[in-house]
């Protein structure tokens, strides 16, 4: 019998043990873009810090973070994390407790000192900022970076904007604000208080500033018309919010009464009836028009402050306010659009004092006379790609511009307003740079990951949150910091697992040293696909070989 027919080759032969003629597919090694830093407002690589967070480097996680949100223990506490409603490890078991990481790291920070740099050089421009909330001071603190002076002017006798005057102790202790306040201070940037900008085009000429940026916060409460009677206690809600602050340097607070109705549906009616409650309100009702599930406040928060002995009258409405401030309620149903309308049905509720929470509005008059800008529906019209309005240098964001009205995305204003202002200053103009494909779950091999429960925060005892103003969501401790980092997946961008080197049959995955990732030797690959199919995170993907 004739022996089957085989070809042997010398061992030294370039021919010798390679496949890459077999192949009809490659493994390409790519970067995505997880879901997490797509969804956040501030633009921050999560991925990125949450990296050097789960390796225990701390502070290289907190500086990898603050390249683009200053502020990673104010917005631990009161960002609504939209990016854990992306979390690809949802569809594990739970979504990576982002935002209780990112508190960690700026607690951590606050207690060991950690500071900004300096910049190196100094550009030589003048920048003023009007407005010390999270966009005016973020915007700061960008262009700080980049060399730039900058002046911000703040109306009110503190920094921080809305986050001060607009968000209860409870929720955002001072000392945490006021901490990440003056490390952007501590970098040079001069902040004049008690200075309110009338004319904003006289200030620029008058300081010879090269450019400014608007960032005014929303510090006029809406008004409705409601017929009441003279004895009748009607006050906003802002207006509340704003006389805690001065609680704690003169010892007053506001006088609400035992009954204190809250008319109004979103975040702020929630605090002014959660801070009603801690004044020693025996009642705190919130009317709203619709139903819970249209309620524009978080579920959260709606579940925190019922927990506290809140109370909410859904599908209705404040018709009438009168002798002793007794409210004439109508009772609404929802057609099919899910609007309001009344049923004329009515009942009486007994209230000490009735508080507006319907909404806020921007002071606008130091824009009077300005050339090319456009006003709408109350706020400044922007170009949406580079912050800048009709009148050249003059840019703004956060409560200014069309937007959600919201902490993270003023702070992500800031940023994309720092980096235009920067770029006209030099003459220049900021592309934006290409965007990667999503790292989506169905491009995972989440076969690797066991079930990792997600951290639970503690949170203050009923009693004591309904009796003080301590704050109620406590943080992490540094090992579930760590255990909550290393739940990440790292979707879409490798992290050096050693799976596809470990699987090749064919020795085709070269090991390029820490930090540097992985090649291919396409000379011994034969495209059989198995690194593809084993990498955890979905960094490579197979293409199709040109003929």
């Amino acid at each position: 019998m004739d022996k089957p027919f085989a070809i042997t080759l010398d061992p030294g032969s370039s021919l010798a043990n390679k496949t890459g003629s077999w192949r009809t597919e490659r493994p390409v090694y790519v970067d995505r873009l997880p879901p997490c830093n797509a969804q956040c407002p501030a633009g921050e690589d999560i991925q990125g810090w949450l990296f050097h967070a789960e390796s225990g480097d701390y502070q290289a996680a907190w500086r990898h973070l603050t390249r683009d949100n200053p502020f990673p223990a104010i917005m631990g506490r009161v960002c609504y994390h939209s990016c854990e409603g992306q979390c690809n490890r949802g569809k594990i078991d739970a979504a990576v407790g982002i935002n209780s990481v990112e508190r960690f790291l700026g607690d951590e920070a606050i207690k060991r000192g950690w500071g900004f740099d300096k910049p190196a050089q100094e550009s030589g421009k003048q920048v003023l900022v009007v407005g010390a909330g999270p966009s005016g001071m973020s915007a700061a603190y960008h262009l700080r970076r980049m060399g730039h002076g900058v002046t911000v002017a703040e109306a009110g006798p503190l920094m921080g904007g809305m986050m001060r005057f607009g968000i209860p102790k409870y929720r955002l202790p001072r000392e945490v604000l006021d901490a990440e306040m003056q490390r952007i201070v501590d970098m040079g940037v001069q902040v004049l208080l008690d200075t309110k900008i009338h004319d904003i085009a006289q200030s620029m000429v008058d300081g010879g500033y090269d450019a400014t940026f608007l960032a005014v916060g929303a510090h006029i409460g809406k008004r409705t018309y409601i017929p009441a009677k003279d004895s009748s206690r009607i006050v906003d809600a802002i207006s509340v919010l704003r006389s805690m602050e001065g609680a704690a340097t003169d010892g007053s607070q506001p006088m609400l009464g035992r009954r204190v109705v809250v008319y109004g549906g979103g975040n702020t009616a929630i605090d002014v009836a959660r801070t009603a409650k801690r004044l020693g309100a025996t009642e705190a009702i919130i009317v709203y028009r619709r139903t819970r599930e249209r309620m524009p406040a978080h579920d959260f928060e709606v579940e925190e402050a019922l927990q506290e002995g809140v109370m909410v009258k859904w599908l209705s409405t404040i018709k009438h306010s009168g002798d002793g401030g007794a409210l004439t309620i109508e009772k609404m149903v929802l057609d099919a659009k899910g609007n309001p309308q009344p049923t004329g049905e009515f009942e009486t509720l007994e209230a000490d004092s009735l508080v507006l929470a319907l909404g806020q509005d921007v002071d606008l008059s130091l824009l009077d006379g300005v050339p090319g800008l456009e006003l709408k529906d109350g706020v400044v019209q922007v170009d949406p790609a580079t912050m800048m309005t009709g009148h050249p240098g003059l840019f703004a964001g956060g409560d200014m511009v069309p937007a959600d009205r919201n902490v993270t995305v003023a702070v992500g204003h800031g940023k994309k307003a720092a980096r235009h202002i920067d770029a006209w200053l030099r003459g220049t103009v900021l592309a934006a740079p290409p965007k990667h494909s999503h790292a989506t779950f169905e491009r995972l091999n989440p076969w690797y990951y066991s079930d990792a429960p997600k951290t639970v925060r503690p949170q203050l005892d009923i009693a004591r949150r309904t009796s003080s103003f301590d704050e109620v969501q406590g943080g992490l401790t540094e090992d579930n910091a760590l255990f909550e980092a290393r739940r990440c997946l790292s979707c879409g961008n490798c992290f050096e697992c050693d799976n596809c080197y470990g699987v090749c049959p064919d020795n085709a995955v070269i090991k390029l040293g820490p930090g540097k990732r992985f090649q291919f030797n396409y000379d011994y690959c034969k495209g059989c696909g198995l690194c593809a199919t084993e990498c955890p995170c979905g960094a490579i993907q197979m293409e199709k070989e040109e003929v």
